[in-house]
């Protein structure tokens, strides 16, 4: 009758749909309103965030962190506040020329966790996957040549033999196979023998 997916959705959120529809290719249309924040996320992700700072919009409009290229500005800063950096903070208020260079790189470090050099610079992490893709390559071709030295008898193939090969040949030329430019075009049929 429903799809277990459809079930779900109206078990876990009944109040976010405000009426089911059916058009005319009897395909459900879902109409629905803004659905209230779920308690649960919201508590977890307010509980990484206590003691800092939200700072701006963010990338989905949540408060969260991370360092990304595309998106330089997180929403949130970094560390949490103490009361050296709360105390830097208000110093920055005034003249920035009255700051050291180490108070900038502390203020810097308590907003972010790495400047943009550091997110574009290379983790070498693609040796590490060369490496398990050179691995697995080793495993197929050992076990390719395994399967074809264990076990397959190509070695005790009667039709690999030299005797069976001329009888082979011997066929063809009888049968006249390909005649105009292949094989049969290169055996003189008078002398029995292949043309100089």
């Amino acid at each position: 009758m429903y799809s277990r997916p459809i079930v779900r959705l109206f078990l876990a959120r009944p109040a976010a749909f405000k009426r089911l529809t059916v058009n005319s290719s009897t395909a459900a249309v879902f109409q629905a309103e803004p659905k209230p924040p779920v308690q649960g996320v919201m508590q977890v992700r307010e509980d990484k965030i206590v003691g800092r700072d939200i700072v701006g919009y963010g990338l989905n409009g949540e408060p969260q962190y991370f360092d990304s290229i595309t998106h330089p500005f997180p929403s949130v800063r970094f560390k949490k506040n103490t009361p050296e950096i709360m105390a830097l903070r208000e110093k920055e208020k005034g003249d920035w020329r009255k700051l050291t260079l180490e108070e900038k790189k502390t203020l810097y470090r308590a907003s972010f966790c790495q400047t943009l050099v550091e997110v574009e610079a290379p983790t070498g992490e693609w040796k590490a996957i060369f490496g398990w893709v050179m691995f697995w390559v080793s495993v197929a071709i050992f076990s390719f040549v395994g399967v074809r030295k264990y076990l397959t008898n190509t070695a005790d193939d009667p039709s690999l033999s030299l005797e069976s090969r001329q009888a082979q040949l011997k066929r063809m030329i009888a049968l006249r196979v390909d005649p105009i430019d292949g094989l049969s075009s290169k055996w003189d049929y008078e002398k029995n023998t292949w043309k100089s």
